[in-house]
């Protein structure tokens, strides 16, 4: 209590300190409303991912499963027995040997001969103005239009003709259509991206036109021409029917045999063989996926 100034003698309360000022409901309620919001959208994109991670892996969990399996019924989350003599079935049992031989050989070839017909061209696409450029490209990405057995069915007729059937020609033939789209498109992007103003700084500097494109254009496109000649040499490891209608019986690539197991042998025996085509695929695109996901390479894919 304290003495009043004016009021000699008399007591007087000291006024009351001012209330803190509430948050108006309604800001409160807003907070709230984007807290939740933020909460249901994170957990709901947990589950479009844990749901597509089941459907891109669930059926590799399955093979693993299968190849490692002797009994497996319904209901059962898992099988009953396991064993490991559908790995000696496959391993011994089968071609095994020679198909691999077969699909490493076919594989670097196809792979060459692809890069050799196809850089050129995405170098014409991604640096040159021509007549046609436009129609040029849609016929490229017409290999990849159409169903893939006509189109094998109707090179076959044109193979046979030139009596290539039969041959390691005549695959390396078929084989090609399946990276025509990757060994054109992908270097093609890489080309755009390098920016022309380096290659003009080089020219301005007195180097020759066979210098820049060595000394300057091909290093920067080069993650991206990586890129495209693995992806070529995993569609040439991975094709089957092609191979298999003109090159059987002489030339059986692993994807053939793979026909053989499936008809002749149990699941397991083809799961474990399914495996072991899986695995150089896996390695491969585990030593390039920090070029496929180049910001720098994406940035190519803006063609004109």
């Amino acid at each position: 209590m304290t003495a009043v100034a004016g009021a000699p003698g008399s007591l007087v309360a000291p006024p009351a300190a001012p209330a803190p000022l509430e948050r108006p409901a309604g800001a409160a309620g807003r907070r709230w409303a984007r807290r939740s919001g933020r909460v249901v959208g994170a957990g709901g994109s947990g589950l479009l991912l844990a749901a597509l991670g089941l459907f891109i892996l669930g059926p590799l969990l399955m093979l693993v499963l299968w190849a490692f399996a002797s009994y497996w019924f319904y209901p059962s989350a898992l099988p009953s027995a396991w064993t490991l003599s559908w790995w000696k079935t496959v391993l011994v049992g089968s071609h095994l040997t020679s198909a691999v031989m077969w699909s490493f050989i076919f594989a670097p070839v196809v792979t060459l001969v692809s890069a050799v017909i196809c850089l050129p061209a995405a170098y014409a696409f991604a640096r040159r103005d021509f007549p046609g450029k436009r129609m040029m490209m849609m016929t490229v990405f017409a290999a990849n239009a159409f169903p893939k057995m006509g189109l094998y069915i109707a090179m076959a007729s044109v193979l046979y003709s030139l009596h290539l059937m039969g041959t390691f020609t005549g695959v390396v033939v078929i084989q090609l259509l399946n990276t025509l789209v990757t060994m054109t498109w992908i270097p093609a992007a890489a080309f755009a991206s390098v920016p022309p103003s380096l290659e003009e700084a080089a020219r301005d500097a007195g180097a020759s036109r066979l210098r820049v494109f060595w000394q300057v254009t091909m290093p920067l496109a080069r993650p991206g021409i990586i890129v495209a000649m693995i992806l070529a040499f995993l569609a040439s490891l991975d094709e089957a029917q092609g191979t298999f209608l003109v090159g059987v019986p002489k030339y059986v690539t692993m994807p053939v045999e793979m026909y053989s197991l499936v008809s002749n042998y149990p699941g397991p025996a083809t799961a474990v063989f399914a495996i072991l085509l899986t695995i150089p695929s896996l390695v491969l695109l585990m030593i390039v996926r920090k070029h496929v996901f180049s910001s720098t390479l994406a940035q190519g894919y803006r063609l004109r």
